[in-house]
């Protein structure tokens, strides 16, 4: 069982490569949820993720032979930045299998890194198989991205930071994928304070809120999460144990929710996080777990390297749950001004219009008719209601698409 030793002796290996990450206190926050809410801003790290930690430790205790062999990994994207920086600056080659979908930026970063990049299968579970391949078949040393006492270790560094700059910590949120990053800090939190540790799941890859339901491992057949950092399909052997002793509570969060406190982030705060390092702020923000007013509770914004791409997807997610943003599709009768009057009752409304699109050759609509989808700017829920109201009481169908 991983002790804190184990995490404090991480510390001093990992101090030369990672950094110390803020904790600051966010009033807006605070004020919506009405508990005293602090951001630890691990997305601050070297690499964007706390993966440098674990990586870092465990590359130090590798002996010279191991480190004459090289090392190699599987990741969606910040274990393989994690384990690509750690061993270039310990003079190490490493080799990193990741999904043939991991984001672009996050492979392309961890080429910069220093690593030799294998894509390979669809998800994290897929690509570890061809690396413990690549071990097996080249004589590395296999740097897990959560199964490894070295790497949880690691990993709990972040715990012991955090004990430091808010002793008063009543709750720390955490993330969980695998389980190496909240069973070393747990392991650092319950040793040095008397605060809960709640882990938080996206729900299409919540095998560690079942697992501890039913008191065993279970792996899911699929995953299916924006926070693809943390999609993995079972935790590890070493970390449910953790896990088990020493998490007081898992909860799960959906993408719309976690898509809504990347988003509230990113407006509110100036923060830019990954789906993985919002899901501990979507747990408080949507109250997955009972708190008192004024609880100091500590969500870990674990990662920030998100994918343009994806980014654009998620802030669209995040405005339509926050009914900053609509897609409807209707249909106009094929003659000169119905898309005007349409237009102009949108603009009475105070709607801003972002596209339109125009189109008489769908089969499902009449010969005279001109189906339109239009993309547009609302002003929150009860404007969003009042639009289609009023735009149904003129006789349009409405079909909202988002």
């Amino acid at each position: 069982m991983l002790e804190l030793a184990d995490v404090r002796a991480a510390r001093r290996r990992v101090a030369g490569t990672a950094r110390e990450t803020p904790l600051e206190r966010s009033t807006t926050f605070s004020e919506r949820t009405g508990a005293d809410v602090r951001l630890k801003l691990e997305h601050l790290q070297r690499t964007g993720a706390f993966k440098i930690r674990g990586a870092t430790n465990k590359i130090a205790l590798l002996d010279e032979a191991e480190r004459k062999a090289g090392v190699v990994a599987a990741s969606a994207g910040n274990h393989a930045q994690g384990v690509a920086l750690a061993a270039t600056k310990a003079g190490v080659d490493s080799t990193i299998v990741m999904p043939e979908y991991a984001p672009i930026s996050k492979i392309d970063a961890t080429r910069s890194y220093g690593a030799e990049v294998v894509l390979h299968g669809v998800d994290y579970d897929t690509a570890a198989e061809r690396a413990h391949e690549i071990e097996r078949e080249e004589g590395r040393v296999y740097v897990h991205a959560f199964d490894d006492p070295a790497v949880m270790a690691g990993q709990g560094t972040i715990g012991l930071e955090i004990a430091e700059q808010c002793p008063e910590v009543d709750t720390v949120a955490v993330p969980i994928g695998g389980g190496g990053l909240i069973a070393g800090i747990a392991t650092a939190i319950k040793a040095l304070t008397d605060a809960r540790v709640v882990g938080v799941q996206a729900e299409g890859a919540a095998s560690a809120a079942e697992s501890l339901r039913r008191g065993e491992i279970v792996e899911r057949d699929s995953v299916d999460t924006i926070a693809d950092g943390i999609a993995t399909r079972k935790i590890g052997e070493n970390t449910f144990e953790v896990i088990r002793e020493r998490v007081d509570e898992i909860v799960t969060v959906s993408d719309a929710e976690i898509a809504n406190a990347l988003t509230s982030l990113l407006e509110r705060s100036k923060t830019l996080v990954e789906g993985a390092g919002a899901v501990p702020l979507a747990a408080v923000i949507e109250e997955r777990f009972a708190y008192d007013d004024g609880e100091t509770i500590v969500p870990t914004l674990c990662g920030g390297n998100i994918d343009l791409n994806v980014l654009t997807t998620v802030i669209t997610r995040g405005l339509v749950e926050r009914g900053r943003f609509l897609r409807i599709r209707t249909v106009l009768k094929d003659r000169p001004g119905a898309l005007e009057e349409l237009v102009e009752l949108l603009t009475e409304h105070r709607t801003n219009i972002y596209a339109i699109e125009h189109d008489r050759a769908s089969k499902d609509i009449a010969v005279n008719a001109a189906e339109v989808e239009l993309d547009l700017e609302t002003r929150g829920h009860e404007h969003v209601a009042e639009l289609i109201e009023t735009l149904e009481s003129h006789g349009y169908e409405v079909n909202v698409r988002v």
